[in-house]
């Protein structure tokens, strides 16, 4: 039997560790090819290794333009096509408003947010360039939807990802071009990040504690919990979804 994304080929950013590993090992076992991407060439490297023949690693930072047309430019030549983008990268940043600076500001929106720009921008070149009809699939947050007050810089720049996903699967419809762009909203799952976050906050276990407490479930999302619902995106079994919120919290928002 065929998996779900059989043939695709696919590009994960931040795909090293986390989230974005675990959506490209469960994209490769669906059968797509996957370019796995990160700023950490080492790691991307050894995933690509880990899940085989259908994966190549590509050291790819997300705020750098250059990077991202050489990386989709050789995706392009060594898969032939592009069919989906995961947009997972991200970072954040454990200061309110008043202890936030200016610089950890921008460094968390040039990541999270320009580099999802840079990625649907161009994406969407190279689907429209093999005619593929593709999926942008872009990582946000509960954050993206409710205020955050200990994460300012995090909360403002998923609510900018939910809204540009939006803008972009819009512009995608009006101009025909069969390529569909979704936000894809998790709550605190176990990831490297997760980690960083409950250190930050003090005591790690405590903090994680703290964090289960805040999702009516009452507990940490996992990984697969995300990557199933990239997955559904990715394929063509979500072919009449564009512009919408892919929430997986555990009940949080609903409170």
């Amino acid at each position: 039997m065929a998996g779900r994304v059989e043939g695709k080929a696919v590009l994960v950013t931040g795909a090293a560790s986390g989230l974005g590993k675990a959506m490209a090992v469960m994209l490769a076992r669906e059968g797509a090819r996957v370019a796995v991407t990160d700023r950490n060439e080492e790691g991307a490297r050894e995933v690509a290794q880990a899940i085989g023949e259908s994966a190549r690693a590509w050291k790819l930072d997300v705020t750098s333009e250059e990077d991202w047309g050489r990386v989709v430019d050789e995706v392009l030549s060594t898969f032939g096509r592009l069919d989906v983008l995961v947009n997972n990268a991200g970072v954040g940043a454990v200061a309110d408003i008043e202890a936030m600076t200016l610089e950890q500001w921008r460094f968390v929106h040039a990541v999270n947010v320009d580099g999802v720009f840079l990625g649907c921008k161009h994406a969407i070149r190279a689907m429209r360039q093999c005619g593929a009809k593709g999926s942008i699939i872009n990582i946000s947050s509960v954050a993206g939807l409710v205020g955050v007050a200990e994460f300012p810089a995090y909360s403002s720049s998923k609510g900018a990802v939910r809204l540009l996903s939006k803008s972009v699967a819009l512009h995608c419809a009006y101009k025909g071009y069969g390529i569909r762009c979704n936000s894809v909203h998790p709550t605190f799952i176990e990831t490297p990040m997760v980690d960083k976050l409950a250190t930050a906050m003090g005591d790690p276990q405590a903090s994680r504690a703290k964090l289960a407490r805040k999702i009516p479930l009452g507990s940490l999302g996992e990984p697969d919990d995300i990557a199933y619902a990239v997955l559904y995106l990715a394929s063509d079994e979500s072919k009449m979804m564009t512009g919408s919120e892919f929430v997986v919290d555990g009940g949080t928002t609903a409170t």
